[in-house]
């Protein structure tokens, strides 16, 4: 019988009616396959997923196809944003496998859960004649089965290997970075580091798309990490050229129809060059990151857009993806109910131009101008996707009127289609509540704080970290990935440790608030108790509490989501400054070690090249101590200023770093390099001054 009905995933609900006998992922029923001596039907997909709702449509919904998978199969169902260490491992073995991944991401295993053949998505019948010629050839051949299935494991363990670094690679690093391992010294000279950095920029600059930004294929992933970086890079290195191509990429996005003008907050990615035409789902993680990012450009340009942008993003996931208890949910989908009732992608987000004419009336023409009501805004079936292209002060220029009215006409008309497509039925919600994405939301919401100084933002992101202190983080000291129903499940990931941390810094250079370094502090002492490996000096994607999957995963290449390791990595240098500590530090070192000299494809370690940054000679901290220290901690935050690390203190601290810099009523700025500080200043307009060049 299928036994979803059991679970709390909405991805997984969403398959409980299927005729298939779909079990979760646990020992039972792994102990099942084993005691039956059957093969496994591993199937991962999530609930804003297209393409797994087309499979489960097809070939999930029906008789013939779950009647040849219950015969002979056990099937597990997995949501893969609850389980990624799964997905992880099955995702190697199809990668291996075929050259490719994405989901829905189907693999059949042996009983032991080593898998001999997978995909992504299939048509009915090619599903079932493999199936059948998958089962024939485990009962008439099973040592053949086996032999293939030991070779894909042996590939899959291969990939786990971080590879160590060629010795001409290494020797070089070394020898521009001779202070690596002693910390006392561990600044690099700015000069060495763009001698490294710099041939890896020349390499990627040769994707990049200069008409629309992002990279120059096409689907388009925003991939905010990456934008995160070269923002920094190029503001320290004086590079206009790196810049603007940063801000065409961020305004060409927040034109296109990767972004909801109308209500707020980006897809998932775009499939074609322009931005225009997206994978209509909207998820936490990549609004969260944006949030970040627009920010970042905001404090360094004032582009009012990007401020539009921020506001928007905000206002959606405050009014659509939050819980009554300070929470974030996962997603929205990309399907939703048209009206005659069938799902279609994208369907409560496309425009019909009769229905665009009859709302906008007399405005129609200058709106079409705005959105692209045309061939360039044109997507299919009669459908128009919004899209800008010319900003409002070229298009008011064209039209002779002032730019102040074209933008009041512009938010009257995307009012007038909020209220209109508020009519239509909505996309479905993934209503789950995950640590690390949440954790990427509250960060967005500090540092849109930081940049606007909106204090409803701050409040929206302490309420955040309560949440998932009380319902996420155990007596015991460990996090948990999910909260749903009031239920809190799975025991949480490096991933959730990383960016949770990463949250709580942040807050903490907001608040001075030093509990929120204590807490950031406690998990990381519990990620080297559970997750680090002396050997490998990296962190183990899982804890050493789990139960072994059939591979060990160390996640380091930066995706949609910063690798784990960046993100530990990127804590732990900030962390070494405020405790003193120069393990911390020594293991970061050991990390960029084995990372930079190997790194090929820049823009899957763009995390770790921010990372290396931080030993460049510009990176230094500030120390505000004073009853006055939070309010200037707040003027300074409106700056951009990613290569200062900021601590404060209103009195008298017990932090390493802040220790016997309080002298009562002064407020004195104290401005240091690798923990060395120089006399303190009074002046802060100079101090702010010195932080800038």
């Amino acid at each position: 019988m299928n036994e979803l009905s059991q679970e709390t995933s909405p991805y997984l609900l969403q398959h409980a009616q299927n005729p298939v006998h779909w079990k979760s992922w646990n020992s039972t029923t792994l102990a099942t396959a084993k005691n039956q001596n059957k093969l496994i039907i591993v199937s991962i997909g999530y609930s804003a997923c297209h393409w797994c709702h087309v499979m489960e449509h097809e070939t999930f919904e029906d008789d013939e196809a779950a009647q040849t998978m219950n015969q002979h199969f056990i099937n597990i169902k997995i949501d893969r944003e609850e389980r990624p260490d799964i997905d992880a491992v099955y995702m190697k073995a199809v990668q291996i496998m075929t050259g490719r991944g994405g989901w829905p991401l189907n693999a059949v295993c042996l009983p032991d859960g080593r898998p001999v053949w997978g995909g992504t998505y299939f048509r009915k019948h090619e599903w079932i004649e493999t199936l059948e010629q998958l089962q024939k050839l485990f009962e008439n051949n099973p040592e053949k089965m086996i032999e293939y299935a030991e070779k894909l494991h042996l590939g899959i363990e291969s990939l786990n290997d971080i590879q160590a670094p060629n010795k001409t690679n290494l020797n070089q690093f070394r020898s521009n970075f001779p202070s690596f391992g002693g910390v006392a010294e561990g600044r690099g000279g700015s000069n060495r580091i763009e001698e490294t950095l710099n041939p890896l920029l020349e390499k990627w600059i040769k994707s990049f798309d200069h008409d629309f930004g992002g990279m120059a294929r096409a689907p388009k992933f925003m991939m905010p990490n990456n934008y995160k970086f070269l923002l920094r890079y190029g503001h320290q290195t004086n590079n206009k050229e790196l810049l603007d191509f940063v801000n065409l990429t961020l305004t060409k996005m927040a034109f296109g129809g990767l972004f909801d003008t109308v209500d707020g907050g980006f897809s998932r990615y775009s499939v074609d060059m322009k931005w225009h035409v997206p994978h209509f789902e909207k998820m936490l993680y990549d609004n969260g990151q944006l949030v970040s990012l627009y920010a970042d450009a905001y404090k360094l340009t004032k582009n009012p857009l990007y401020k539009e942008v921020i506001e928007k993003t905000l206002n959606f996931v405050s009014k659509e993806l939050s819980n009554d208890q300070g929470g974030f949910f996962c997603a929205l989908d990309a399907d939703s109910l048209t009206e005659n009732q069938h799902l279609e992608e994208g369907a409560f987000y496309v425009w019909k131009k009769a229905e665009l004419q009859s709302l906008m009336k007399d405005d129609f023409e200058l709106f079409s101008q705005v959105f692209n009501i045309n061939d360039f805004g044109y997507w299919e079936e009669g459908n128009y996707v919004l899209i800008q292209k010319d900003p409002l002060e070229e298009i008011a220029s064209r039209n002779q009127i002032e730019v102040h009215l074209l933008q009041a006409k512009k938010k009257s008309w995307e009012n007038l289609l909020y209220t209109e497509r508020e009519k239509r039925s909505k996309p479905r919600l993934d209503d789950k509540c995950l640590t690390s994405w949440n954790a990427l939301m509250l960060k967005g919401f500090v540092d849109a704080y930081k940049a606007l100084q909106d204090e409803n933002y701050l409040k929206t992101a302490l309420e955040n970290a309560t949440f998932i202190i009380k319902n996420l983080w155990t007596e015991e000291g460990n996090l948990l990935r999910n909260y749903k129903n009031g239920k809190s499940t799975i025991n949480a990931y490096l991933e959730d440790y990383a960016l949770l941390i990463n949250s709580f810094i942040a807050l903490y250079e907001v608040t001075i608030d030093e509990k929120w370094l204590l807490n950031a502090k406690q998990l990381t002492d519990y990620c080297f108790e559970h997750f680090y490996d002396e050997k490998k000096k990296f962190f183990a994607f899982t804890s050493d509490l789990d139960e072994a999957l059939i591979s060990k995963h160390y996640e380091t290449e930066d995706n949609v989501i910063p690798a784990s390791n960046s993100v530990i990595a990127e804590n732990l240098f900030v962390l070494s400054i405020y405790f003193g500590n120069s393990y911390y530090e020594e293991v970061v070192q050991e990390m960029l070690q084995n990372i930079v000299p190997n790194i090929d494809y820049p823009s899957a370690f763009s995390n770790w090249m921010n990372v290396f940054l931080n030993f460049s000679e510009q990176n230094k901290e500030l120390v505000v101590t004073g009853e006055n220290a939070k309010h200037f901690i707040h003027k300074i935050n409106r700056n951009y200023l990613p290569n200062i690390i900021l601590a404060g203190a209103e009195n008298h601290s017990l932090l390493p770093f802040l220790s016997d810099r309080f002298v009562e009523n002064e407020t004195l700025f104290y401005l240091c390099q690798n923990r060395v500080c120089q006399i303190p200043s009074k002046d802060f307009e100079r101090t702010l001054s010195e932080l800038k060049h």
